[in-house]
């Protein structure tokens, strides 16, 4: 049989960007998830016609199984609260699904089914051997009591718990989900099962089966990814400056290491607007403001002095840099904010959020020459982590925040080099979008080939 050409094989990605948009109304992230790969993967349907018979593409963008439930709780004043919750066990091709809970208002089917989406290419692009999933709840844990929190998570995981386990589905933390939520869930599990499974949840506490390193680790695996993007163009982070937008856990060790690594991180930001730093922000000011206090980002400013200024609303991204490193939530960096940095000379974008950059703005990058790397690959350092949390939790080890941050900064690398590579493969050179999503696609594709239709 003669092999399609990347033409047909355009044509038969539309229908089925169509068809996938017909079958699941109204989930306009999923939509954008799936046009961004579909985008990508002509070239290899082109040559490899074995996974066009099987129908992979097919197969791989619809979830294997989508959960959703109900979560009724009390608060402190008695009153009874119905939030919804969610886990899309995606693809599980190369190992347990593996992916965080989110807990936000925001949070619905489709929002999960993107995560779910990305997480499958972005496991696969470890090497770690973890299939991909998502869940989370419309719960958003932001001014409740503790005890309100601890409620709402015993609730989540009365029902959660029987579709998960250590070879199973292996859930994790993401947006209002920290180590606080992870202890109680991981109580409610324990309490109704009666075992001492560690392996079945990560981001856990270093004196109860956690690792090291992993708070830290999706930040740090950004910035070491955009060191590799910079190395390739024969620079690196020494003397650079950086805008990083949000103010939670991935912004805040995305400016940790920057410092670590010579560059000076000169913004954060919340929902109500963002703060310019001079100087540099000051990492342990912002951790005692948004981690202990959990305060609003303006109170840095107040407390920092005068070399920083708060700005209500407006656009972190007006701010001139050499490197942005978008770390709050998706769809924050659209074209106009990208056409604002490439004026002021922006070198290169790397995501530490999950697809915080619009398919716009990625072309504008693209077309000035900046280095963009696509969170599936630049944001992996926190699956990875997590990987290796799960580990350490099935030898009952625990390895040395060294070891892990040695194993986290290899994995990084690598990423780093499969995409540069795959890209160059395809006939897109220093595209890292097209090479994280073939290469994450081609050994997803291929344990399924191998598996049969299932």
């Amino acid at each position: 049989m003669t092999p399609p050409t990347t033409s047909s094989s355009k044509d038969k990605l539309a229908a089925l960007r169509t068809e996938i948009e017909h079958r699941n109304p109204a989930q306009p992230e999923f939509h954008q998830a799936v046009h961004e790969v579909l985008e990508s993967l002509a070239p290899v349907l082109a040559v490899r016609d074995d996974y066009a018979q099987a129908s992979l593409v097919e197969r791989l963008c619809e979830p294997e199984r989508q959960i959703i439930f109900r979560v009724p709780w009390q608060d402190d004043r008695g009153r009874v609260h119905v939030n919804r919750g969610f886990r899309v066990e995606f693809n599980s091709a190369l190992g347990p699904y593996k992916g965080g809970l989110r807990f936000h208002s925001s949070v619905n089917l489709g929002i999960v089914k993107f995560l779910g989406f990305e997480q499958v290419f972005k496991n696969a692009l470890t090497g770690l051997g973890i299939g991909g999933g998502k869940g989370g709840s419309d719960f958003d844990p932001h001014g409740r009591s503790d005890s309100e929190v601890m409620r709402f998570c015993q609730s989540f995981m009365t029902e959660l718990h029987r579709h998960i386990g250590a070879h199973t589905d292996v859930p994790a933390g993401d947006i209002g989900v920290g180590g606080r939520e992870i202890g109680y869930l991981f109580g409610q599990y324990r309490r109704i099962t009666n075992r001492w499974e560690s392996g079945v949840l990560t981001g856990k506490g270093l004196s109860w089966g956690g690792s090291a390193i992993r708070p830290e680790a999706t930040g740090y695996g950004n910035v070491y990814f955009a060191a590799e993007m910079l190395r390739r163009r024969g620079e690196d982070l020494q003397g650079q400056t950086a805008v990083v937008s949000g103010s939670g856990n991935v912004a805040i060790y995305t400016i940790e290491k920057l410092k670590a690594l010579g560059a000076n991180a000169l913004t954060c930001s919340d929902s109500g607007g963002y703060v310019i730093d001079d100087k540099g922000i000051d990492v342990e000011l912002l951790k005692q403001v948004k981690e202990v206090e959990r305060a609003r980002i303006s109170e840095y400013a107040e407390r920092r002095g005068a070399s920083a200024r708060y700005i209500s609303g407006g656009s972190v991204w007006d701010v001139p840099a050499d490197i942005a490193l978008p770390s709050a939530t998706q769809n924050e960096l659209g074209a106009e904010a990208a056409a604002t940095l490439v004026r002021n000379g922006v070198k290169a974008v790397s995501e530490g959020a999950n697809m915080p950059t619009t398919m716009e703005a990625v072309d504008v990058l693209h077309e000035a020459g900046v280095a963009f790397g696509p969170g599936k690959a630049a944001n992996a350092g926190g699956v990875a982590v997590s990987a290796l949390e799960m580990q350490q939790n099935a030898a009952r080890d625990t390895w040395t925040p060294a070891r892990v941050e040695d194993e986290l900064l290899r994995i990084m690398q690598d990423i780093h080099h499969t995409c540069y590579e795959t890209a160059e493969r395809y006939d897109a050179p220093g595209n890292y979008v097209t090479g994280a999503n073939i290469a994450g696609f081609e050994r997803v594709a291929d344990a399924m080939l191998a598996q049969g239709v299932i």
